[in-house]
């Protein structure tokens, strides 16, 4: 337990930022803030006059409005703060906003601030909502103070002592929730799960439910989790929560497939945090959904505007994304994308000191555009006047220049790259996990395939015209390796593994990948047309439909929402 708790400064004592575009927002609050008793109250008006005072003052108080400014949002500024270590856990934050659309609100809830305020801010609810945060502040100051400092027991201690105390009521739910919180910070999963049980004897809030779902996860007790999970699907003050909270447990299980899907879902319901749209992004990648990274890059540049997470990769990673999709796109969708990517990147070489610091990804970038154009002779000259694999290139950088060897056949120095790629992402951490893995699935696809998708699709078709059906089928089973969600490639696939099974019986392998492209056609959007066809050669092939949608993405994630 720890020796002595410092008290917590008088009110006399206390520094408050307010941070907010409209002067009658600053006059309201600044008013009702002396009134009561708080004398060291400052004002700012856009992002960076905040950030000036807070290099020189550390504030108590933090008063932050969404539209801050027309250069930065309060979302931003948050986390910019936080990451400056001008907020800390100390730090009581009141988010300011007109807005409250489900997007917004969701992503002012997963920054956790003390309160949320909805303009306009009438001067009697600021009274009342300040009064009950200092009170907050003052008589939960050492329970509070012992959680900051990872002593959940201690916390704990102060907390049950505070639920006796009748004086307390009205801070006895946000008291339980810090109790839940400790329990799961000391992973006493059992007792978290049976205390949240209690909890929902007398509570409906989000938190409760949540937080019993946490610990049921933590103790792998999924299907009882189900049964929670499917309710709080249907609430629009869980569903976020929930969908977040599955996308993190099927991480952790390396069941990344079914966590691409939940973190989808997620990502639509708050959409501005730029951490969840790079795991989003990583997953995507893992499960060769170029489409999904492409949206997924998109959003990060997007959203990532004014932020302390901006830069030219971001823009350039938008590029690479197009120019992945377009690898595995028919000519005419390939030509626009490829199209696009030129011109961003021409765009994009004209923002100052972007061509000097990053003149190899860009030759890179256009080695690929050139080698996808069919122009291979061109790209050869300029990826060979590279130098040779330079140390200072990001992950993303060296992933790119893979690629790049991979189009052009050039294979040695594209397991080259792949070997340092492995050394450059050593760690536990998500990103360097969820990569690990797709540097396997890499390594086996770039080892084995000399062509690209595009290349083993049109080789494909030639071999088909003149019968030939097993290099086609050879063709187009690697097709569906590099690009396992292309609906059209599966449906090619199982229309030549009918042919051949018309002349010989199927051997296990070509069963074994008719199973895996029918699979992937009862989880995609298909036309009426396609629809028939695949389900013609399904029929064909003797495969049971229900057997084989019970093992598919949308089966599990069925079973489980």
């Amino acid at each position: 337990m720890l020796e002595k708790i410092p008290p917590p400064p008088s009110v006399e004592e206390l520094r408050f930022l307010v941070i907010d575009n409209q002067g009658l927002v600053h006059d309201v609050v600044s008013s009702t803030l002396h009134d009561m008793g708080i004398k060291h109250v400052h004002s700012a008006f856009n992002a960076y006059h905040a950030k000036r005072m807070c290099e020189k003052t550390q504030f108590d108080f933090v008063l932050l409005a969404f539209n801050v400014s027309h250069d930065k949002d309060g979302f931003h500024l948050f986390e910019e703060f936080k990451h400056l270590n001008y907020i800390t856990e100390t730090t009581t934050v009141v988010f300011l906003s007109a807005e409250t659309s489900p997007e917004l609100v969701n992503c002012i809830v997963e920054l956790q601030p003390d309160d949320f305020w909805v303009k306009p801010l009438q001067r009697q609810r600021i009274d009342s909502r300040l009064n009950y945060l200092l009170q907050v502040r003052y008589k939960l100051h050492k329970m509070q103070y012992c959680m900051q400092k990872g002593e959940y027991a201690t916390a704990m201690y102060y907390a049950e002592r505070q639920l006796s105390d009748s004086a307390l009521v009205e801070y006895h739910p946000r008291i339980k929730r810090l109790i839940g919180q400790c329990l799961m910070q000391l992973r006493d999963y059992e007792t978290a799960e049976n205390y949240y049980r209690e909890l929902l004897q007398s509570m409906d809030h989000a938190w409760v439910h949540i937080g019993l779902t946490r610990a049921l996860l933590r103790q792998d007790e999924l299907e009882e989790a189900q049964l929670i999970i499917d309710d709080l699907l249907k609430r629009a003050d869980t569903r976020f929560l929930t969908y977040d909270l599955l996308a993190q447990y099927f991480i952790e299980k390396e069941q990344f497939d079914v966590a691409y899907e939940q973190m989808k879902e997620a990502s639509k319901l708050a959409p501005r945090n730029i951490e969840r749209n790079k795991k989003l992004w990583d997953l995507a990648r893992l499960n060769h959904d170029k489409a999904g990274q492409l949206s997924a890059v998109q959003k990060m540049a997007k959203f990532a505007k004014n932020s302390i997470h901006d830069s030219p990769q971001l823009s350039f990673n938008v590029i690479r994304a197009t120019i992945d999709l377009a690898t595995s796109l028919g000519d005419i969708e390939a030509d626009k994308h490829l199209a696009k990517a030129e011109i961003e990147l021409e765009e994009l070489k004209k923002q100052k000191g972007v061509q000097a610091q990053m003149d190899v990804p860009i030759d890179v970038l256009n080695t690929r555009l050139l080698c996808l154009k069919g122009n291979k002779k061109e790209a050869e000259k300029v990826i060979n006047s590279l130098p040779s694999m330079p140390d200072n290139l990001s992950m993303e950088d060296n992933l790119d220049m893979m690629k790049a060897y991979h189009e052009l056949g050039m294979k040695e120095q594209c397991v080259n790259i792949l070997d340092k790629l492995r050394k450059q992402i050593e760690g536990d951490t998500f990103s360097s996990q969820v990569v690990d893995e797709y540097l396997k699935q890499e390594s086996i696809e770039r080892a084995e395939i000399k062509f690209t998708t595009k290349e083993l699709k049109s080789m494909a078709t030639a071999n088909y015209k003149e019968n030939r059906l097993v290099p086609a089928y050879n063709n187009l089973r690697q097709a569906l390796v590099i690009s396992p969600k292309d609906k059209q490639i599966a449906l090619s696939l199982l229309k030549v593994i009918v042919q051949l099974q018309l002349q010989n019986n199927l051997s296990n392998d070509q069963l074994k990948n008719a199973k895996g492209a029918a699979k992937v056609l009862l989880t995609t959007t298909l036309s009426p047309t396609q629809c028939q066809k695949r389900d013609q050669y399904i029929k064909q092939l003797g495969l049971d439909p229900d057997s084989l949608e019970e093992q598919t993405m949308a089966g599990v994630i069925k079973k489980l929402a």
